[in-house]
């Protein structure tokens, strides 16, 4: 059985539980570009302060661009923050982004083994590709056709006079270039 055909929980009306919740906020702003930017931060900021201890060796992965590494880390992170919680500015988000993973490669120790370059980079797409969903245009109610409530349903003289009050309004409202126009008797148009 899928997820397709397991009917919905009953939920009390005007309640949505905290997953349809998310659901909703994740959909409303560039989640997976924001959350890759975040992530990209991780590697850049924690390998240049990564000692890894082999029984007495200690091996320092630290260099002389720490620093550098924890100001690109922090900012990726604010910036996949950002694009999450301030969707508007989400191009420069993107933008800032590929740059700062970009520069990490020559700062950060390859950019954090690549690891962090790799996902800055497609997190950067991500946001800059990023656009909201427009709403969806209402559907006007055609005039002339709130009698066919009236009529009992499946009465063909309801369906007729709504197929021709549909029809009337239709060629009143436009012509279609595809429509041969009528000739003057002149034959000028």
């Amino acid at each position: 059985m899928s997820s397709a055909t397991v009917p919905p929980w009953p939920q009390q009306e005007g309640q949505a539980t905290p997953w349809e919740r998310f659901h909703t906020w994740r959909h409303t702003r560039p989640f997976w570009g924001g959350l890759l930017a975040i992530l990209a931060g991780g590697p850049i900021l924690y390998f240049p302060y990564f000692h890894l201890k082999l029984g007495q060796l200690t091996m320092a992965m630290s260099t002389t661009a720490g620093a550098g590494s924890l100001v690109i880390g922090l900012l990726l992170i604010a910036l996949g923050l950002t694009a999450w919680f301030q969707p508007l500015v989400r191009v420069f988000c993107g933008v800032a982004t590929t740059i700062l993973s970009l520069i990490s490669i020559p700062v950060s120790n390859f950019g954090g083994f690549l690891l962090g370059f790799l996902l800055g980079l497609v997190g950067g797409g991500l946001l800059l590709s990023w656009a909201p969903l427009k709403p969806e245009p209402v559907v006007e109610a055609v005039e002339g056709a709130e009698f066919a409530a009236e009529q009992p349903a499946g009465s063909e003289p309801a369906a007729a006079e709504v197929a021709e009050a549909v029809d009337t309004q239709a060629a009143d409202t436009h012509v279609l270039p595809a429509q041969p126009q009528a000739a003057d008797p002149e034959g000028q148009r």
